[in-house]
């Protein structure tokens, strides 16, 4: 675990460092805004946080490949992976302490968006309920993008092919779903149940679904061991 946090520690804090990290703050901040004060000055005003989950998405879809596709392609192209595997940490520590790292610049982005909840109790009595299901449901689905973003970093020593191919298949993962309304049957409840937003539609009406939680974290779950299985085949390179 110490070595876990090692890792972790340090990619913050390049992560933070850098001015990468504020600009996406900026910007999705900027965007979520736009969807708050759409939703709420719309012809059907809501007071909630619903008309910024469900753009989230397609925002996620970019910048999760752009916060992970440094973490492991870089270390390839600068020759330092090599380095960290001979050294005595293992493969997961790696994988869980950039993992870890990743995380929290995703919390660090969706914090600010806060303020977005303030202005609702300030100006009005929303329900708290679908608020937290919301939020939760938004890093439920980040945590999941951001082991697709990994594992694609695992996969080049190009953080441009790393942040492309992770792009695609969250894209694909994101819309998979419209095909379903193509589809009947077993198929389209497959690719219904195989969608990354179809998941997150529960947390956003306030519902907290089990079934939901355990998809994103199975997701998750195989994808970082994807990840710590291509690790483990540089081994053998």
């Amino acid at each position: 675990m110490k070595n876990t946090t090692t890792i972790a520690w340090k990619e913050i804090k390049i992560y933070f460092v850098s001015p990468m990290a504020y600009i996406i703050m900026a910007v999705y901040s900027a965007l979520a805004a736009y969807y708050f004060v759409t939703s709420v000055s719309g012809v059907l005003p809501e007071a909630t946080i619903r008309g910024f989950i469900f753009p989230s998405t397609l925002i996620f879809t970019l910048l999760s490949p752009i916060l992970t596709m440094r973490l492991l392609s870089e270390e390839q192209k600068l020759g330092t992976l090599e380095l960290l595997m001979t050294s005595p940490v293992r493969d997961y520590e790696i994988i869980l302490g950039k993992f870890i790292a990743s995380m929290a610049s995703l919390l660090s982005i969706l914090i600010p968006t806060l303020y977005l909840v303030l202005i609702l109790t300030w100006f009005g009595s929303p329900d708290m309920g679908p608020i937290l299901s919301g939020y939760i449901g938004l890093i439920l689905y980040g945590m999941a993008t951001l082991s697709v973003g990994i594992f694609a970093s695992s996969l080049s020593g190009n953080q441009i092919v790393a942040a492309v191919l992770a792009m695609g298949v969250l894209l694909i993962l994101s819309i998979i779903d419209l095909a379903s309304t193509y589809l009947t049957g077993t198929v389209a409840d497959m690719v219904m149940h195989i969608s990354l937003t179809n998941h997150l539609e529960s947390f956003a009406r306030g519902v907290i679904d089990t079934h939901d939680i355990v998809y994103y974290f199975v997701f998750t779950s195989f994808m970082l061991f994807l990840t710590i299985r291509s690790l483990e085949s540089r081994r053998w390179r």
